[in-house]
């Protein structure tokens, strides 16, 4: 059985892109999270024994606010790096969108998934 923590919408003000003015003025990033966590966990129905998804979130804001980005496919790399260091998880997936992207034609989003595995 294979048992998950999921955060999503996860929103997040950071200073990242290629462009001059994304750095410096900033936008709306949205982390979507999901730990595969080892079989049991959880099962004490004890916070200690599982993953508090506030540790969770406060990591994800550590790593976006920690520097600068220019792509969202090294920032998604860097958070899921960075949870399966520090969280006894079989795997990290996260999803970052960008959802004020501008591009012709328009899009509602662009966004970049990273995993990683232990």
């Amino acid at each position: 059985m294979t048992v998950a923590i999921e955060l999503a919408g996860l929103e997040l003000h950071g200073y990242h892109g290629v462009n001059t003015e994304e750095r410096r003025d900033g936008q709306l990033f949205v982390f979507d999270v999901w730990l595969e966590v080892p079989d049991g966990t959880g099962a004490s129905d004890r916070i200690e024994d599982t993953i508090d998804y506030r540790e969770v979130a406060t990591l994800v804001r550590k790593i976006s606010n920690g520097r600068q980005f220019q792509l969202l496919e090294a920032l998604a790399a860097a958070v899921a790096d960075a949870l399966v260091a520090r969280f006894p998880v079989d795997a990290a997936r996260v999803r970052v969108r960008k959802p004020q992207v501008r591009l012709d034609p328009p899009v509602d989003y662009a966004a970049v998934t990273a995993e990683r595995r232990r």
